[in-house]
C-alpha cells in the first residue's frame, strides 16, 4: 500500500512526465514547421516515450492501492528561436526532471518505501540516458553553429536516432 505522502509525490511526477511529453510535442511541431523532418521525428518519438513514462507511473500508483491523478498541465513554449535554443531548453528540462526524480527517491527513503524506491531506479537510469543524449545533441549543434549544410546533415543524423533508439 502506498502512503499518502508517496502517492502525492508520485502524482506530482506523473504531472511532470505528462508535461515533458507536451514539451517534446511542441518542439516536434516547431521543428516540423522549420522543415527539419529528422528533428521532428525524434521529438515526436520522445513525446511518446515521455507519455509511456507517465503511464508507467500511473499504473504503479494504482497497483499499489493509490489513486493516480490526471492534472492540468502548464502550456509548453511554442517558439524556440533556434535549434540551439530549443535543445538547450530540452537539456535544461531534462536536468529539472532528474532533480525531481532524485527528490522523489529521497522521499521514498525517508518513508522507508523500498518497493517504490526500487521501482524508481529505472527512472534514475533513464534520466542519466536522457541528459546524456540531450547534452550530446547540444554539443553537436554547438559544433555546427549557423552552417545550414551542417544543420541539414544533423537533421538526417537525428532521423537515424529514431530508427535506432539507444538500448534501454
Amino acid at each position: 500500500m502506498v502512503s499518502d505522502i508517496i502517492e502525492k509525490a508520485l502524482n506530482e511526477q506523473i504531472r511532470i512526465e505528462a508535461e515533458s511529453s507536451q514539451v517534446y510535442l511542441s518542439m516536434a511541431s516547431w521543428a516540423e514547421l522549420q522543415g527539419f523532418e529528422g528533428v521532428a521525428s525524434f521529438m515526436y518519438a520522445h513525446s511518446d516515450e515521455e507519455r509511456m513514462h507517465m503511464l508507467k507511473l500511473v499504473k504503479f500508483v494504482n497497483e499499489r492501492g493509490g489513486h493516480a491523478q490526471v492534472s492540468a498541465l502548464e502550456k509548453p513554449p511554442v517558439e524556440f528561436g533556434s535549434f540551439k535554443e530549443m535543445f538547450q531548453t530540452l537539456f535544461d528540462h531534462e536536468v529539472m526532471v532528474s532533480q525531481k526524480i532524485n527528490e522523489l527517491v529521497g522521499i521514498t527513503l525517508e518513508q522507508r518505501d523500498y518497493a517504490t524506491h526500487n521501482f524508481l531506479q529505472w527512472y534514475v537510469a533513464e534520466q542519466i540516458e536522457e541528459e546524456a543524449l540531450a547534452r550530446n545533441i547540444l554539443d553537436k549543434i554547438n559544433l555546427i553553429g549557423d552552417d545550414k549544410g551542417g544543420l541539414y546533415l544533423f537533421d538526417n543524423d537525428v532521423k537515424l536516432l529514431v530508427g535506432n533508439p539507444p538500448a534501454e
